[in-house]
Order: structure tokens, then sequence, then C-alpha cells
């Protein structure tokens, strides 16, 4: 399978801590990743690096071209990122916040084309945020700010997504929209990678990395036992992973006298 990203002995150090130590991984093309693991594991550090966010040691590759060998734009043009916590100034509307996804496909001082303005629209409807598009961004709860900043990301319409924790803010509902994007991504070829602290729903991806203490300690298929026995384990074994109606679901693993 084509490799969209792949990282060689990548190690991170942050505050003369490191953070990720030897990462061997490839991330397949066209299919949606998702990276597990306790607090503390590296995940968002690790997506962080991969996205070339962070100096580190190793070697990091896009589409099978070294990192460092992608300008700037390329790179914009190429990966879309929707980090955790991201803010934006509370005083831009909607429409504006969202067409930011859409500057890496602009010539300088160039107003939006018609594709920009389509790309915009297409995204905040995908969203359902196409009615606060005249409304600034500090009128809106968090979980619709996520959903715009989600918005933004969808508009650059890149062939590599990454997002970390996107699901935070969100309800029920919208969590299944997002999940309906990503499925919608995925078909059209995007290769998504995302962290997530929901492991029933990243149990819905198409393959799992499991982190701990700054290591990948596993990396295969959502629905293989090992990667169901490696999650559990990571989670200090107080989960289970099973099979409810043919579906992957997590449940508590109470002690005897619970």
């Amino acid at each position: 399978m084509t490799s969209a990203l792949q990282a060689l002995d990548l190690t991170v150090a942050l505050g003369g801590r490191t953070v990720l130590r030897d990462i061997d991984l490839q991330i397949t093309a066209g299919r949606w990743t998702c990276v597990v693991g306790p607090n503390g594991a590296g995940k968002s550090t690790l997506l962080k690096a991969l996205a070339g966010l962070l100096p580190c040691q190793g070697q990091l590759w896009w589409q099978g071209q070294p990192l460092g060998s992608i300008g700037r734009r390329e790179r914009a043009q190429r990966l879309s990122w929707l980090g955790q916590g991201e803010v934006a100034s509370l005083d831009l509307c909607v429409w504006d916040v969202v067409m930011l996804g859409r500057l890496p496909h602009q010539a300088w001082l160039d107003a939006p084309s018609a594709m920009d303005r389509e790309c915009v629209q297409i995204a905040l409807q995908a969203t359902q945020a196409w009615e606060w598009r005249e409304r600034t961004l500090g009128a809106l709860s968090g979980g619709e700010r996520q959903r715009v900043l989600l918005a933004r990301a969808l508009a650059g319409r890149a062939p590599l997504m990454l997002m970390d924790e996107p699901l935070a803010h969100l309800d029920a509902p919208h969590q299944v929209d997002w999940l309906e994007q990503v499925h919608c991504l995925r078909a059209q070829g995007t290769t998504v990678l995302s962290v997530l602290h929901e492991v029933g729903m990243a149990l819905q991806a198409d393959e799992i990395v499991v982190m701990a203490q700054g290591r990948v300690v596993h990396h295969g298929a959502s629905q293989d036992a090992a990667t169901h026995a490696a999650i559990e384990a990571v989670l200090e074994h107080r989960v289970r992973i099973c099979a409810v109606q043919d579906q992957w679901v997590v449940l508590p693993r109470l002690s005897s006298g619970g």
C-alpha cells in the first residue's frame, strides 16, 4: 500500500525532556488512522511532529518525499491541520475564518476566487455551520466554534488531514456528523490521521496506532484482536473491548467487588 506519512527513528525533545523516542511509523494513504493511548503518551506531540510543526530528530516523509524538500506553501496545500484547543480571532466572522483554509491556494493579495468561495460554502454546509456564516466566532459556543474550525480544515481540500482531538466540545449527534465527514473524506481518497480519547469512536477507524510513554507499542487494523489487547493493556485493563450487535464497543472492566 502507498504511504502517505512515514517516520523513521523519530525522536522529539521538549524542554529538555524526551517526549517521543525512536518512532517508526507508516500511515497508509487513503485510509483513516487513529492514535490512542493514555494521557501523557505523546499522542499530540506525534501528530505535531508528523505535521512538521515541531523540531525533531530522525527522518520524515510526506507522500514519499522528504519533508525538508517540500516548501512551506506546498506543505500547506498538501496538509490540513486541526489542532487541539485552537483559537482564532473572536472578532472574525465565520465565513472569514473558514476562508483562511483557502489561503495556500491563493496568490499573494489576490481576492478569493469562485472556487475558493465554493469550497468554503461546501465546508460550512458539511459541518452544519452555514447559518452562522455572518456571525463572529466570539458569538458561538465552544462546540459551534469547533465545527467552524473543522470547516476551515475541510475547505483546504488537502490530501492529508491531521486532527488532534477533533471531537472536543462536540455533543453526541455532532460527533456522529464528524464520523460521517471522515468517511466521506476517506471515500474521496483523503488520508485522515486523528488523535482521539474516545476509544469507541477510534475503533471505527481503519487502523489504530497505540501509544504509551512516548513510544508506539502497536499499529494494526482496528478490528484485530491484537489491537484490542494493546489498547486494553495501555489503559491498565480498566476497559474491555467487545462486540455488540456487530460493532466494537468499549465497556468498563469492573472489579469483582464493584
